[in-house]
Parts: C-alpha cells; structure tokens; sequence
C-alpha cells in the first residue's frame, strides 16, 4: 500500500511537471495552432516590415500562440520586437514554422538577464530586450547600448537584410519609458547619425513619444515615417498604435517609400501591431 500510494504521488508530481513544461494540449496529446482569419496571406510578404512591443511581463501561458497567429495573419519579411523575452521568440519562431510554415531567421540586441519578466531560474534568468525576426539572413549585426537608458538600460540593433528583394540596413530600438523626455532626446542624438549614415535604412520600434514632441526632431530630419499622416506637423489624422490611443511605434523609413501603412490591435500586448510594406528603391548611381 505504501509503495503503491507513492507511485501514484510521483505520477501526479511528474504530470503537472508536464504541464508547466511543455504546456496545455489537444486531445492527442498536441498543440492546436489558432486559426487565422479569412484574408490572412500564404505566405511571407518580401515587402513588408513590422514594428511591435510585446508588452512583457503582461503574459501568461497562452500568449505566445496567440502572438504566433497574429504575425502569421500578416506574415511580414521583418519584425522588430520590442520588450521580448528570448524563450518567448523562440516559442512564437516554433509555432511559426510549425503551424503556419514561416521560418525565420532571429538576432537578440543587448538584453537584461531578468527573472522577474521573464522567469528561468536565479542562476539564469531570462534574457529580456529586443529581437530581430527576418525570413532572409541576417549579417553585419551590431549592438549598442545608449550611454544613458533612463530607469531601465536601452539600446538598439542594427543588421543587413533583404526587403523586397534588396538588402537594406534594418535597425530595432527602444528608447526610455514615458516621462523621461530629456534621456530620449539623448538616445536619439545617438541613433539618429547612425541612421543617416545609410543610403537606405528602416528604423523599427518604440520611441515612447508622440510624433510632435521635441525629443524626436533629429529623426524627422533623417527619415520619416511610413504612416503618411504621422510628423512632427502632420494635418492627417495620425493612427495611435497603443490601447492609451498614442502613437508609440513607428516604422522610420530613410531612401525608402511605404506603399501602404496599416496598424492592428492585439489581445496579446497593449502595443498594437504595425506594419507598412514599402517599395525599396534602388541605390542612386
């Protein structure tokens, strides 16, 4: 009777062990991809770049499917992620090539090791920053960290790409929190030259600020954003890609001219998804 209520103890312990492992499954023992909706494309799209934060630690087990499908509805060549913990792009990357057939190639800029956002264990936390999802190789990649980050260390990462057929200078960023105008202006300081030294170059992620704030001057004078009606002095009506109905994300396009613009909400991340697809011109001879 001992032995016997003991092996039924350690069959309990090692099922939900199961569960926290590997996670909630179908009847067969499998997980079940979400289903995309109707319109949702084939196939990556070579043209089309997304910017989107992720908005971690606001998670939960199922996330990550979810976040998986709403790439796969749009299926962009590039996405630069802001706020990403490295096992959970590496779970959205598996249930891409695994339920939808995208495969894509992934680079990490400078992250916090952080067990509080990520989890892991105290001796390995999770790394937690930005990340770089591209279906074509990526090369010539460099991390910088900005010399003041504000409240939390920020930075950017720049790579090689191609979109629409030609290799163009993608480059991932987030700059410091809200009311920390004065350590954007500085980070922008940085990131902006190394913008301008490209012919051709996309600038993705979340700058924390309104397109006519100050802090943001030095990268409308080298680049504009691929939402036409989103500037520093803009009659349009600019689209907020936050549930606090700011625009915060943009899509910085230098050399580059954006076909179409669109912007769309999640329940998996206050930041909303926004992508632009884009006709990348060829290098003036």
């Amino acid at each position: 009777m001992v032995l016997g209520r003991g092996t039924g103890l350690f069959a309990g312990v090692m099922a939900v062990l199961c569960v926290v492992l590997i996670g909630p499954s179908a009847p067969g023992g499998a997980l079940i991809g979400k289903p995309l909706p109707a319109g949702a494309v084939q196939a990556v799209v070579p043209n089309r770049v997304m910017t989107w934060n992720l908005c971690n630690p606001c998670t939960d087990s199922g996330f990550n499917l979810g976040r998986a499908a709403d790439i796969a509805t749009y299926a962009p060549q590039v996405i630069g992620m802001q706020e990403a913990c490295v096992r959970d792009v590496e779970e959205i990357r598996g249930y891409l090539r695994k339920f939808y057939g995208l495969d894509y190639h992934v680079t990490y800029g400078s992250v916090l090791q952080s067990l509080g956002r990520c989890g892991g264990w105290p001796w390995n936390p999770g790394g937690f920053g930005q990340a770089i999802l591209s279906a074509a190789p990526m090369t010539d990649r460099v991390t910088a960290e900005y010399p003041d980050g504000g409240s939390e260390d920020r930075g950017y990462i720049a790579v090689t790409t191609e979109v629409d057929g030609r290799p163009v200078r993608v480059f991932n960023t987030h700059l410091a929190q809200r009311r920390q105008e004065a350590v954007r202006a500085t980070q922008v300081d940085v990131l902006a030259p190394e913008v301008a030294r490209h012919e051709r170059a996309i600038v993705l992620g979340d700058f924390n600020a309104v397109p006519d704030t100050s802090e943001l001057d030095k990268m409308w004078t080298v680049a504009a954003d691929a939402d036409p009606d989103c500037g520093p002095a803009a009659v349009g009506t600019c689209e907020p890609t936050t549930d606090w109905e700011s625009k915060f994300d943009y899509v910085f396009l230098r050399g580059i001219t954006a076909r179409a613009a669109h912007v769309h909400p999640s329940d998996y991340s206050d930041h909303h998804q926004f992508y632009a697809d884009l006709d990348v011109s060829r290098p003036a001879r």
